[in-house]
């Protein structure tokens, strides 16, 4: 009996190992997300923190007394008791003052403004990934990687951007101006490939604009176009469609469409 039990055991133990490693293993396989012939780094990284002379607990952040007054109107939407429903605003905020990013004292000054703790503040930060809690570029450029834009060349886009502006992904460029980053689907499948485009050069203002219908080409004009300060930049689809319309001519709706056939009745 006791040899039987001692059997089960082991066998117990073993199957507990092999779920173990193979756990590993699909962990290991998902750490990291192929982008054509190079591997981007675990996001589960994204999560951590680590102190740098420019970024933390003891670095000094206060919010400037126009977002003061912001604050107080975002609160006054609040019940007391649910002032926490502010910290995304308040993120945003703080982003928007910083250029671009929300140092770790931004977050533990939100965390005193809204009276929680402040590990409140870093589970909102750490899950969007709209929260920048490293510094970025004035313009902070997210490739699409969702499977419409993959399939209509977003790789190429990004592999053009990187040898154009001589960064990786998730790099800066070194005069401070652009940020290559990727983003999962922004809802424009229609006009794949696209980039979405976060403008920080004058804080506390910002723009987020998308830029549709790519080529390599045509993305690396749009980038010289950010750098140049050019105001007529076009948003939107870049192959002169109108919209998410069809490209050329209509083959329909070519007039108001009649109203219900209900009405007839």
């Amino acid at each position: 009996m006791l040899s039987s039990a001692l059997s089960r055991v082991r066998s117990t133990v073993s199957r507990s190992v092999a779920a173990s490693a193979s756990a590993s293993a699909s962990a290991s396989c998902f750490s990291t997300r192929s982008v054509g012939v190079r591997s981007y780094s675990d996001h589960a990284v994204s999560f951590m923190h680590v102190d740098t002379p420019d970024n933390n607990a003891n670095t000094p952040f206060d919010f400037s007394p126009e977002l003061y007054k912001r604050i107080d109107q975002i609160l006054a939407k609040y019940p007391p008791n649910r002032k926490r429903s502010a910290t995304l605003p308040l993120l945003d905020l703080a982003q928007r003052q910083c250029g671009g990013w929300v140092p770790l004292a931004a977050m533990n000054k939100i965390a005193q403004l809204l009276e929680v703790a402040p590990i409140r503040v870093y589970e909102v930060a750490t899950f969007y990934s709209m929260v920048n809690r490293k510094p970025v570029g004035k313009y902070h450029l997210q490739v699409c990687v969702t499977s419409p834009c993959m399939v209509k060349g977003s790789d190429e886009i990004l592999h053009a951007l990187e040898k154009h502006l001589g960064i990786h992904l998730g790099e800066t460029t070194a005069d401070g101006v652009f940020t290559l980053g990727e983003m999962e689907c922004m809802g424009c499948c229609v006009n794949a490939p696209m980039i979405a485009v976060a403008d920080y050069s004058n804080p506390p203002e910002w723009r987020y604009d998308y830029y549709e219908d790519l080529t390599t080409e045509t993305a690396i004009k749009v980038v010289e176009a950010l750098r140049k300060g050019d105001k007529t930049l076009k948003i939107g689809p870049q192959n002169g469609r109108k919209n998410c319309e069809p490209q050329g001519k209509k083959t329909s709706l070519f007039g108001e469409p009649r109203g219900p056939y209900c009405r007839d009745l």
